[in-house]
């Protein structure tokens, strides 16, 4: 082919990938390889190109596996070889997504992209010649900008790499690399670069922001170059967010030669956390995994009321753990998932629906939650369990409600399941199976953690080969087990169902891709290991499984689950499953490793320009210092940067630019609110928006699978999420949701009453409770259920939780109240700019026999002027110094805790209430009241 015929061709094939997911919409159907395309484009990268340059992209994703797995194991500290501190690692990890970005990803030639891509290196170069000091010679600065634009003008095909292509991906990752290959001496000269940092700096900041639109579109891309702009402008910026102008030299410093930006904390949790993650997923789901979740799911609860829909959304949370990704969670379940909706009575349109918002919810389902999960053990401070644990109830909750939400459809419109593959026995009977498998299940565990507690003080530093040789053993038990039974087989959706596989065998065929989830939590939640070092371990032993599971299964079946009947054939292909796996997760990882760079530009702009006070200026003045108003505000903002970036991203953005301001304000408004609950907050809504029309990407990958409108599928998955939206303003003011500070018998009170507060939330919001609602009955269901998850907010109007006293009581206040309880003070001081300011502070009443004790076993001491109480001096590391007080502070008021009756007794008029709804209901509940027509089974209303 010519450079003209080859120059001709990519023109054709630049809008390929979004080609498919429009041309899908609408029609359905797709091939499958069609529906890899929609994949690629988003995920993976669209451009595979044929020869020997296609094996050097395939070769270079295996490599960045193979360095991420040797950075994660012990192997470097055992062989004193190959050893890398974090900064070494971040440098490795970008050069890595940097190359593959430019190499795998063609650009999209559209005209706005065109000239974005133009306009960015354009801008930047203006802004570095500007930020450039006295002395500095800038003249190769335009000679830089005008080679990477001639190089982009220059085309990007999609069928092969050209050679201004490749200059740009080496020269790219040589830019990440050289934080590796001069680490030594740039250490030496902190705070002054020489000639060669401002170029490679300049250089590598311009090719990171082109590969992060080629990777992940062009929103992210604006938004870093805005934040660069507004780092050398600030002096030129309206007066609330002014600043005094960064230079080159300090722009240089802060975001490429030190760790504050591009190789900040946002891309160590990349290369230490997310990529093991992304690969563990990626080996599982070539092991067979994915389909094994898809198929039990179904042999499960495909006979219920909308039991395909069901079906999905139980798939779907399973597959949360294989796949990071929503628009892959939709395309790999979706494809077997939304035909068979469809095929009860669900339209094109509610199918897709279903399967985004369950999809979606995947990244809030411990204990593998999305990536940015990690980033908040970094951000808040805490462990990864502790994430694990205030995550759970809500993510749990929401997943209940969104099968009840499917139920509820399918109530409407009288569908049936798909029929059983048997007839079940006796309900009692099966009630007492099913108690005896969760039984079994906790006896399992039991034994489990004693032998781990015995094996450990016996076996000592050998312990790690017993208890791998007792997981073989049962790898190579579960084996057997599953070789007893047919193999499982991907069936076509699009071919009529006469019957849905048995639960037993199909549960029973794939037992063993259970241990390395088991392994992963266990380490994860039992052991306490890092998220690192729990994924390495997962990421080995099914290493390990997918190099033997082909060859036993011939020894045991006699077959593999392909066919191969020969042990030889058998170790190949399982290598080839490893090599596919390695290479996969790799090419998952691209854009999350570019993302996260990327969004590094955005923090250490905040970080260095001191924005973060002035935005808490600006929100202040928008809400008028009201924390619901700002609340929403963030909310919308999480809304509309998730159209265009990607969830962790979006994370990282919102949650350095206010989550500090929700906890600040949120002080001065008499709300004590907890740092992860402020960004589990932000987390949500960044999740929320690739659901969210106009630009929900989850959701036109969803249309190009059922044949929908994608803007509808998009509105009616915003329908099903409103419980995810509603979840986080719940849990700010009610922190139970979290389990903070809660104990186990609480727990599971708050899980309950929240499940329930739930489903009413959705029958509510859906219309149909029993039967069709009257606006009336939903608004009542919207009460109880409000009631239900806050019931402090009306026992506090009528028995305030606590009694107001002047400032000149606080140490008898604290002598009257019981040790343990919540004591508040509200306080004036000043913050860190000298801006006089209030806040309220929350105090742990501590042991003591007067409460002279009580304040020195608080860490404070006091001075009484008159009426007044100042703070004369706080002990430092006492708890009065962690709750924000500090000297010359004043205090305005002192609020102990009054006695009252427990908040929960509102609960009674809400189930009074709801009693009154159901009976309401039940009344007119009669033959097909509000439901529509029974439809044929294998007919869609669509």
């Amino acid at each position: 082919m010519s450079e003209e015929d080859k120059k001709h061709q990519s023109g054709k094939d630049q809008f390929e990938a979004s080609a498919v997911e429009m041309g899908g919409a609408g029609h359905g159907n797709l091939s499958q390889s069609e529906l890899d395309e929609l994949v690629a484009s988003s995920d993976t990268g669209a451009r595979t190109p044929p020869g020997a340059v296609g094996k050097i992209i395939l070769i270079v994703a295996l490599c960045w596996s193979l360095f991420q797995l040797w950075i994660a194991s012990p192997i470097p500290f055992m062989v004193g070889f190959g050893v890398l501190n974090d900064t070494e690692t971040r440098s490795i990890h970008l050069a890595f997504a940097l190359f593959l970005a430019y190499m795998a990803y063609p650009a999209e030639r559209s005209p706005f992209q065109i000239g974005l891509s133009v306009a960015v290196p354009v801008l930047m170069t203006v802004m570095f010649m500007m930020g450039a000091k006295t002395g500095v010679p800038v003249w190769w600065v335009p000679l830089i900008g005008v080679v990477i634009v001639a190089a982009i003008l220059m085309g990007s095909p999609k069928n092969w790499v050209p050679p201004w292509e490749w200059g740009l991906a080496l020269v790219a990752a040589a830019s990440a690399l050289y934080i590796y290959i001069f680490y030594n001496s740039i250490g030496t000269r902190v705070g002054a670069p020489i000639m060669q940092d401002y170029v490679v700096s300049v250089i590598g900041i311009i090719l990171l922001l082109e590969a992060t639109r080629r990777s992940l579109g062009p929103a992210l891309m604006i938004v870093a170059s805005i934040f660069l702009v507004y780092t050398f402008l600030g002096p030129y910026m309206p007066d609330i967010i002014s600043h005094k102008g960064n230079s080159l030299a300090e722009v240089v410093n802060h975001q490429w030669i030190t760790t504050e930006g591009v190789f900040g904390i946002a891309l160590g949790v990349s290369t230490s956390f997310v990529f093991l993650f992304v690969l563990f997923g990626a080996l599982l789901d070539k092991a067979g995994a994915g389909n094994y979740f898809i198929q039990v799911a179904f042999s499960l609860m495909g006979h219920m009321r909308g039991g395909p829909a069901k079906a999905a959304v139980v798939s779907s949370a399973m597959t949360g753990l294989i796949s990071g990704s929503s628009i892959a969670n939709v395309v790999t379940t979706g494809t077997f998932t939304i035909p068979l909706m469809k095929k009860v009575g669900f339209s094109s349109e509610k199918a897709g629906a279903v399967e985004v918002a369950s999809s979606v919810n995947g990244q809030i389902m411990p204990p593998v939650m999305g990536a940015a999960a990690f980033l908040m053990v970094e951000y808040v401070g805490i462990p990864y369990f502790d994430v694990v644990k205030h995550a759970f109830v809500p993510a749990t909750i929401s997943y209940i409600a969104l099968v009840y939400i499917v139920h509820l459809e399918a109530m409407k419109a009288n569908m049936q399941g798909l029929p059983r593959a048997y007839e079940p026995g006796p309900l009692m009977r099966r009630m007492i199976g099913f108690l005896f498998g969760i039984v079994m299940v906790g006896v399992l565990a039991f034994v489990l953690k004693f032998t781990m507690g015995w094996i450990r003080p016996t076996f000592g530093a050998s312990s790690i080969y017993v208890v791998f040789a007792l997981l073989t053993a049962a790898y190579v038990g579960l084996l057997w087990v599953a070789s007893r039974e047919e193999p499982l087989e991907l069936d076509d959706p699009n071919e009529p169902v006469t019957a849905l596989p048995l639960p037993g065998p199909t549960v029973r065929s794939g037992l063993h891709f259970l241990l390395p989830v088991i392994v992963l939590v266990w380490a994860l939640m039992v052991d306490r290991l890092s998220p690192g070092l729990s994924a390495f371990w997962a990421t080995a032993y099914m290493i390990f499984i997918l190099l033997t599971q082909r060859p036993l299964m011939v020894m045991l079946r006699g077959a593999d689950r392909t066919g191969n009947d020969n042990i030889g054939a058998a170790m190949r292909a399982g290598l080839d499953d490893l090599v596919d796996g390695l290479i996969s997760g790799a090419r998952n990882m691209i854009g999350i490793g570019i993302a996260t760079a990327t969004a590094g530009i955005i923090v250490g702009a905040v970080s260095q320009t001191g924005v973060g006070s002035a935005l808490a200026d600006v929100v202040e003045v928008l809400s008028g210092g009201n924390l619901m108003a700002i609340l929403l505000l963030t909310a919308v903002l999480s809304l509309i940067l998730g159209m265009g970036l990607p969830t962790t991203a979006n994370y990282i953005v919102v949650s350095a630019l206010l989550a500090p301001v929700i906890v600040t304000l949120g002080q001065q408004n008499g709300l004590i609110v907890p740092l992860i609950a402020v960004h589990l907050f932000v987390f949500y809504f960044g999740i929320m928006a690739d659901v969210t029309p106009p630009v929900g990407l989850a959701s036109f990958a969803a249309a190009a699978v059922s044949g929908g409108d994608p803007i509808r599928t998009g509105v009616v998955a915003f329908f099903y999420s409103l419980r995810t939206a509603a979840l986080p303003f719940l849990f700010i003011f009610n922190t139970d949701l979290l389990l903070i500070n809660v104990d186990w018998i609480h727990g599971i009170f708050v899980f309950v009453t929240a499940t329930l507060a739930m489903l009413l939330f959705a029958a509510a919001t859906q219309g149909w409770f029993i039967v069709r609602n009257k606006v009336w009955e939903s608004v009542l269901l919207l009460g109880v259920a409000f009631a239900i998850f806050r019931p402090g907010f009306f026992m506090d109007m009528v028995y305030p939780p606590y009694t107001d006293l002047p400032p000149v009581q606080f140490a008898q206040a604290l002598e009257d109240s019981e040790p343990g309880s919540p004591l508040r003070l509200r306080i004036a001081g000043l913050n860190e700019l000298g801006d006089p300011i209030e806040f309220s502070a929350l105090l742990e009443v501590p042991e003591g026999e007067t409460g002279a004790d009580r304040l020195a076993a608080l860490g404070i001491d006091t001075i009484q002027n008159g009426d007044e109480v100042i703070i004369d001096n706080v002990a430092f590391d006492s708890p009065a110094k962690a709750a924000g007080l500090d000297w010359d502070q004043k205090v305005l008021l002192v609020r102990a805790p009054a006695p009252a009756p427990s908040k929960y007794l509102i609960y009674i008029p809400a189930m009074l209430v709801l009693a009154f709804v159901i009976w309401m209901q039940r009344r007119r509940a009669g033959p097909g009241e509000g439901s529509a027509p029974k439809t044929k089974e294998g007919l869609s209303h669509a």
